[in-house]
């Protein structure tokens, strides 16, 4: 690994240098064990602890195949499938790996009694596989986790509706938390030359998956002057949300908890914000039993901030706690939006708000490579940025999981892999220069 490291950090070595280049036999990767899915049976999803399950191992190389690449990861992130990986919710992930073996002779690879997690990366593309001609050994990358076969017709109009459709590094093995990966060629995408390798790795999952469910046609079709209600607007996803609302032209209003969250929320040029810890909105009366008086409250506070207009858009991810909320506030015509249950799967609302309404509710997940690209293009254009607060080590990934799992952080957790330490692989330092505060501006909390 020293001499694949020493040659990405020479910024001299050629495409025939890095192909040239001894690929070892094995690399260090962080994983979970099949054979301790039952771990944390009995326990509460909170006490589930990803420090006692999340391990460091060497593992062999991957067996390259057709349209791949393999990919020495300098950094990685941290996502909530990370947490649910190393938690065993709401299921073991082996049975993916299991499902994935059985579509051909090449994906047995993937069905391994270990799994290597993570869905975000930034490295240097080290070998491709047979069919790939536009990505070569020493192109810097980074890569989105949409992972698909695309041999069904389903899948070549929106490329998320293939029946394989998966997550790398969730529902594939050989994710991006290790110092190689394997990925499909039509993952990558060029690293941002602004951005140091940790703030490359950061956005990839979030940002696309923000893109889609509120800017493209596949999720709310946002236009200027929509009202956008942003669940956890300063978290990983939400403040994708915040800043792909400002940048079209819609005004965000945020949901925060806590004054500083808030205050991060203003960093970012919102002006619309709730601290619903503050206001003390309690929308379940108990474990059953929902409150429509607390939505009235909230959307009376809704439109005080809004001039008397309602939600356009609600950007969903919270889920069971606040799904009856989110469809009560939006107006009529409006559109919810939902691409993840953190607070739970089983969302409860009032159907006649929906129906008599009109309102839609879309489902959205992850993002095509079309997508996907956009909202990198959008990164390295200097017109979004990462939303970068903290970044460990490969052997302190159990813990920046456990502050995602138990939301210690802000904004998003980047963990390096093989770069030695933060802030290399800076190629364009005028450019950085102009959006520096932007860029630390989760770091500065």
């Amino acid at each position: 690994m020293k001499d694949i490291l020493d040659a990405i950090q020479s910024q001299n070595a050629s495409s025939e240098d890095f192909a040239a280049l001894p690929l070892p036999e094995s690399y260090r990767a962080i994983t979970v064990h099949k054979d301790e899915t039952e771990m944390f049976a009995g326990l509460a999803t909170r006490d589930k602890d990803p420090r006692k399950s999340l391990h460091l191992d060497d593992v062999p190389l991957p067996e390259l195949g057709p349209g791949e690449a393999l990919v020495a990861v300098m950094a990685s992130s941290v996502n909530y499938n990370s947490v649910w990986t190393s938690i065993f919710e709401p299921l073991s992930t082996f049975g993916f790996l299991e499902r994935y073996g059985k579509v051909s002779e090449l994906t047995k690879r993937h069905d391994l009694p270990y799994h290597i997690i993570g869905s975000d990366l930034a490295g240097v593309v080290l070998r491709t596989g047979p069919g790939v001609n536009a990505w070569r050994p020493g192109d810097e990358v980074v890569a989105h986790c949409l992972s698909v076969e695309l041999e069904s017709s389903d899948g070549h109009n929106d490329t998320m509706l293939d029946p394989e459709q998966r997550i790398w590094g969730f529902e594939t093995n050989f994710g991006g938390l290790a110092e190689i990966a394997l990925v499909k060629s039509n993952q990558l995408m060029p690293k941002p030359d602004h951005l140091s390798w940790e703030e490359a790795a950061s956005p990839g999952l979030v940002n696309s998956t923000a893109y889609r469910q509120l800017v493209s046609g596949n999720g709310a079709n946002m236009k200027q002057g929509d009202n956008v209600l942003i669940w956890g607007a300063s978290g990983g996803l939400g403040s994708y949300a915040t800043q792909f609302a400002l940048a079209g032209g819609a005004t965000p209003i945020c949901v925060v908890s806590s004054p500083e969250k808030a205050e991060i929320c203003r960093s970012m040029g919102a002006e619309l914000i709730i601290d619903r810890a503050a206001e003390d909105y309690r929308f379940w009366k108990d474990e059953n039993t929902q409150d429509p008086k607390e939505w009235k409250r909230f959307g009376k506070r809704i439109r005080e901030l809004t001039g008397g207009e309602d939600i356009d858009i609600v950007f969903e991810h919270p889920g069971k706690e606040t799904f009856g909320a989110s469809v009560f506030v939006t107006r009529k015509g409006g559109t919810i939006t939902t691409c993840a249950s953190t607070s739970g799967y089983m969302h409860q609302y009032d159907n006649r708000y929906l129906w008599m309404s009109l309102k839609r509710i879309i489902g959205s997940h992850f993002a095509n490579y079309r997508e996907a690209w956009e909202a990198n293009r959008l990164i390295a254009k200097g017109k979004i940025h990462p939303t970068l607060s903290k970044t460990y080590s490969l052997e302190e990934t159990g813990q920046a999981t456990y502050d995602v799992h138990r939301n210690l952080h802000q904004g998003k957790v980047g963990v390096l892999c093989l770069a030695p330490e933060e802030g290399l692989g800076v190629r364009d330092h005028e450019m950085r220069a102009q959006h520096l505060d932007a860029i630390n501006r989760f770091r500065n909390v």
